[in-house]
């Protein structure tokens, strides 16, 4: 069954900024930890979840499959170097979903190979998150993804504001994700629910 994304999707690396952002209306984060140590990436998913509990959010671990597992996270992201060591039959078991990063043809086609729940794309502008190998997508292919996975959500990454996160949603994207725009901000919050306003369907609509 294909699980529904809200379009506002902060990528975080702290409990911590999992707490303030699901305090001003995010429902859905992913907790992305880097160069700490598995009890740590632990600890800090442990809180998480029972923040994201709470306040009836869905919280997606990146990368630490097992885990995620362990701790029964509803979802878990996977990068393609992830996938060649991810074991997708345990984590099937678990319940638990997957989301996959893709940035040309055939890591789209191999992503597909494993069924997954969700497709991010990206980037679509430059990001200064990281070193990216892979030139700018653009919003062109946003359609052509959308059209290659299904019912899949699309998660469009990279670059984004709140302006270009609409742009993302009107060119097929599902879930459009964010770092530095929001947790770079001088006002995070105010940030966010900006992206809240931008993103989500209005009542009337």
């Amino acid at each position: 069954m294909i699980r529904p994304l809200d379009p506002f999707y902060p990528v975080v690396d702290s409990a911590e900024w999992v707490r303030r952002l699901v305090g001003v209306g995010a429902k859905l984060i992913q907790l992305r930890i880097k160069d700490q140590s598995a009890a740590d990436v632990r600890e800090q998913a442990r809180a998480a979840l029972a923040i994201c509990a709470a306040e009836n959010a869905t919280l997606v671990l990146n990368d630490y499959w097992e885990i995620a597992i362990d701790e029964g996270a509803p979802a878990v992201h996977l990068g393609q170097e992830d996938l060649d060591v991810a074991d997708v039959k345990a984590i099937r078991a678990a319940g638990l979903a997957i989301h996959v990063s893709t940035h040309s043809y055939d890591e789209l086609d191999r992503a597909l190979t494993i069924n997954p729940d969700a497709i991010a794309l990206g980037p679509i502008w430059p990001t200064i998150l990281k070193q990216m190998p892979f030139a700018p997508q653009g919003l062109g292919r946003i359609g052509e993804w959308k059209g290659s996975i299904g019912d899949r959500p699309l998660i469009a990454i990279g670059g984004l504001n709140p302006e270009r996160a609409r742009a993302c949603l009107d060119a097929g994207a599902d879930v459009t994700a964010v770092v530095n725009d929001v947790l770079g901000a001088p006002n995070p919050e105010a940030r966010a629910k900006e992206w809240i306003s931008a993103t989500r369907p209005r009542p009337d609509q």
